[in-house]
């Protein structure tokens, strides 16, 4: 175990603790900018009519994998407003891309920024709001759609450098 010593405890450090186990932003004001990406997934889980109506485009409320798109870039922007500890990045980059398979639809979000700390609650953010406007888009033909699996993938950049699911 390591001393931890903004906390004065022995035990590991937690750096979102201030010395007096308040919780804090990490300041990384004098970390340098460096290009990071994440990359995250996530699925929703569908009966086999609300995946036909998403294949002919006849989901009662109109394009749900358009709406997903989007709304999944506007949360990735939004990130820091949604998790308190999240720093305001500049997301310089964010793709969603929605794939209708046999069970559900398949969300893959890729975010990349050059800035002080990295993207993966972003990509995650994206990944989450665009399910939950897919659940949104089909509760009416079907209740018991689930969210699932909501994982990262990759990230690049950073201090600890590149990391991929096995």
């Amino acid at each position: 175990m390591s001393e931890n010593s903004e906390a004065g405890t022995t035990g590991p450090a937690f750096t979102h603790l201030d010395a007096r186990g308040q919780v804090r932003m990490v300041d990384v004001t004098a970390k340098q900018p460096t290009v990071r990406s994440a990359t995250a997934e996530g699925f929703v889980a569908c009966s086999p009519h609300v995946v036909a109506a998403l294949r002919d485009g006849t989901v009662p409320k109109g394009d749900a994998l358009a709406l997903a798109r989007i709304a999944g870039i506007a949360a990735a922007k939004r990130t820091p407003e949604l998790l308190p500890l999240a720093h305001v990045i500049g997301v310089h980059g964010a793709v969603v891309d929605v794939a209708v398979e046999d069970e559900g639809v398949r969300i893959t979000a890729t975010v990349s920024t050059a800035d002080r700390t990295g993207v993966e609650m972003e990509a995650f953010t994206a990944v989450s709001v665009s399910a939950l406007n897919i659940v949104d888009m089909v509760k009416a033909l079907d209740k018991g759609t689930t969210i699932r699996d909501i994982r990262l993938l990759a990230k690049e950049g950073g201090k600890s450098g590149s990391w991929r699911r096995g």
